[in-house]
């Protein structure tokens, strides 16, 4: 009976609020820590004092550097910098040639609003500092073509309609450049699944275009997901097969006759005027047509999955609206302009 009645006092005594006398102080917690100590000075891990703010090049370095951070705020925020100061009346102080290869990867972010900031700040970038990184571009824009995600492949489509605006010939007669390209707008389409002949089989087998990539505009064929992508594909083709597309000696003979041919004794304006003949590259295929440079080359490569394109615009035109208005103006461009002999012909007669 003892031991159960000191039990039960102490369970008792656990409930029982502990009153408190005036004047005395409150028991302090066995856990209790003293931190009434004070402190003469606050070491920081990392300081940085200075007298002077730092120079606008080494703040451009430092949102330069920033924009591989994994961080899409701090990276947005860097490329809003970047294109306040490229729009502004001074150039960039660091040369294009190291700014444009860290900008080049943003462009598969998943973050919306950082591709959208990366579209403003290509937009103010000169046209003649683009033309020379082209080749790179492309690398990097064929990847967000065909990406899985929608929105990646919709600003990747508004990059490309940018990049043809602003270098659309350098574009289509680039390495990989016409080939590869084309290749991506069969596989977005899906349209790799459409008749082939011996011509399509040669461009690339079903194996190399059929991925999830070749079933993506199948999965959603509203207006809004196809019907852009039919405008810029439209505008590719008017860039490389068009009139546009012929070569500069052609154009600068009409107007310096009777002086014919006097454009090929001029110094070359591309940077890469001599990349057809791929003296340091590595070895490609003639069929893969890496190199399309003249209108007719690129008019031969098309017409490898020629029945391919016109099956798969026949089926968006039967959609009508602005899906069918988009394939339409697609097909006419073909009819236009794609003739049998590669266009060869049509560029000696029109010269």
């Amino acid at each position: 009976m003892g031991s159960s009645a000191r039990k039960k006092r102490e369970k008792k005594k656990d409930f029982q609020k502990t009153k408190l006398k005036v004047g005395k102080t409150k028991p302090k917690a066995t856990n209790f820590t003293d931190t009434s100590f004070h402190s003469r000075a606050i070491v920081l891990g990392q300081q940085s004092l200075r007298i002077s703010a730092p120079t606008p090049g080494a703040q451009f370095a430092h949102h330069l550097s920033l924009l591989s951070s994994h961080s899409d705020t701090q990276c947005r925020e860097s490329l809003a910098y970047l294109t306040n100061v490229v729009s502004g009346p001074s150039s960039a102080p660091q040369p294009w040639a190291a700014i444009l290869p860290k900008l080049f990867p943003l462009m598969t972010r998943a973050s919306a609003s950082l591709r959208t900031q990366l579209l403003k700040l290509f937009r103010v970038i000169p046209a003649h500092d683009v033309r020379d990184h082209v080749p790179l571009f492309t690398t990097y824009l064929r990847t967000a073509m065909t990406s899985l995600a929608p929105e990646i492949r919709a600003d990747g489509i508004e990059i490309l309609s940018w990049l043809l605006d602003t270098a659309g010939i350098d574009l289509v007669a680039s390495r990989d450049g016409w080939t590869k390209v084309l290749r991506c707008f069969v596989a977005v389409f899906g349209w790799d699944k459409g008749p082939m002949d011996h011509h399509s089989r040669r461009f690339g087998n079903s194996s190399s275009l059929t991925s999830s990539s070749g079933m993506m505009m199948r999965l959603s064929r509203d207006s809004k997901s196809l019907a852009r992508p039919l405008q810029v594909f439209g505008q590719f083709l008017q860039c490389g097969i068009g009139p546009s597309s012929r070569s500069e000696s052609m154009v600068s003979d009409e107007c310096t006759f009777p002086f014919w041919h006097t454009e090929q004794h001029h110094l070359p304006r591309r940077a890469d005027c001599y990349a057809y003949l791929n003296l340091f590259g590595q070895a490609h295929e003639e069929e893969d047509g890496s190199i399309c440079e003249d209108r007719g080359d690129r008019c031969r490569v098309l017409q490898r999955i020629e029945p391919q394109v016109r099956y798969g615009l026949a089926e968006c035109r039967l959609q009508g609206g602005e899906v069918g208005r988009a394939a339409g103006t697609v097909l006419k461009i073909l009819n236009d302009h794609l003739d049998n002999n590669g266009g060869v012909e049509k560029d000696y007669q029109e010269s």
